[in-house]
């Protein structure tokens, strides 16, 4: 069974609750002060108590998403990436190399994926892609839809949003806690959005630590994943646009802030972005562990994203920033986009707009009800070609 699937929790619970009995049964039994009947009480205590922390553990891992797989959590630090000298003649890593199906993830654990053929609903794929540049691997979820697999499409490159979960979080919240390939489905049926391929990831692509997206100096290359290894494994496994107007990055919290900071620092890959309750600068905690950058100011400058709006020249980009009143952040929230709108003048090729729900906190109820809007958006802004 899968790390993070329900049938596991209900076996545990289940054998929890049949040693329960089973010890409120026998107990009497096991009473006399002899070496067997102890070992006995000692054995069913023992397993109680083994099966109940195991459950909360599962429980915990499923909510916050720290691990995504058996192999995720025996081997610590996530697969490395290994050259090998089986590279085509333009040193190319080839591309079954770089993307391959997988069976990780718990994709197999949503049951509110809409049914029928592909080419009438779409179709989720699970995937894991290894990176030839940051050395990092990880599992992904891909919707492609109905219009992929429509021979009038056959030679149609279509445009990508990648979206981000927040921390700690597994690729799965994006499907199952927030729908997001189930309601750009329905907004594609009811033509309030273009067919776009959803590429579903998480931002912790080196488990436990919260690297911010960033490429932490002696440490994980997260940023690199994100702004290369990531799009260049899709390029060559799926029938995507190769224009950077054509590729855009959304997420929640973390991934919202990943979301920006992307789109901000690498304009030539993700032309459009939009973030869900999202943080303008590297967060400095227990997550990420201190200062991602080690000190170095330079490099904290260049990931605060209001330090770029006032020190450098406005790229060419649209942003949507999403929040409600609410939140404890919304101060914040309000004077990036003020100090960005103000850069945006001036600057047409500089775009930057803001959603506000009246009521809601950082949480999944906001963010499904915002999902919609912000789904809407990006897609008027992806383009063909």
């Amino acid at each position: 069974m899968e790390l993070t699937s329900d049938a596991l929790v209900n076996s545990l619970l289940a054998l929890g609750a049949a040693t329960l009995v089973t010890t409120l049964w026998i107990w009497p039994r096991l009473g006399r002060q002899r070496p067997l009947p102890v070992l006995g009480r000692v054995a069913l205590l023992t397993v109680i108590q083994v099966t109940a922390l195991a459950v909360l553990a599962l429980s915990v891992n499923n909510s916050f998403g720290f691990y995504t797989s058996w192999d995720d959590l025996l081997n610590p630090g996530g697969t490395k990436l290994a050259l090998t000298s089986n590279e085509n003649q333009k040193g190319a890593t080839p591309a079954d190399e770089l993307l391959q199906p997988t069976n990780e993830g718990g994709l197999e654990t949503i049951t509110d994926l809409p049914k029928g053929a592909p080419e009438e609903v779409g179709r989720v794929e699970a995937v894991k892609i290894t990176g030839p540049e940051s050395g990092l691997s990880d599992q992904l979820f891909v919707y492609l839809p109905p219009e992929y697999f429509n021979p009038k499409y056959a030679k149609v490159r279509f445009p990508v949003l990648l979206t981000l979960s927040g921390f700690p979080g597994t690729t799965l919240h994006l499907l199952k806690e927030l729908p997001v390939p189930q309601t750009a489905w329905e907004l594609q049926r009811t033509g309030r959005m273009a067919p776009t391929i959803i590429v579903m990831a998480r931002p912790t692509v080196a488990p436990p630590r919260n690297t911010e997206c960033v490429d932490v100096p002696g440490g994980p290359r997260t940023e690199t994943w994100f702004a290369k290894d990531v799009p260049e494994a899709l390029r060559s496994a799926y029938r995507v646009s190769r224009s950077a107007a054509s590729w855009g990055v959304l997420g929640y919290s973390t991934g919202g802030s990943c979301a920006l900071r992307l789109a901000m620092r690498y304009p030539d890959v993700y032309r459009s972005a939009t973030g869900m309750h999202a943080d303008f600068k590297v967060a400095e905690d227990a997550g990420t562990g201190g200062n991602l950058f080690g000190g170095d100011q330079t490099l904290t400058n260049h990931s605060d994203l209001s330090w770029r709006l006032h020190n450098l020249p406005a790229p060419e980009l649209s942003l949507l920033v999403v929040s409600t009143r609410k939140e404890t952040d919304y101060p914040e929230t309000v004077k990036f986009v003020d100090l960005a709108q103000q850069v945006a003048t001036g600057n047409p090729q500089f775009t930057v707009e803001s959603l506000y729900l009246d009521d809601g906190g950082h949480n999944f109820d906001s963010w499904s009800r915002e999902l919609p809007a912000a789904l809407e958006w990006m897609s008027a802004r992806l383009a063909w070609t």
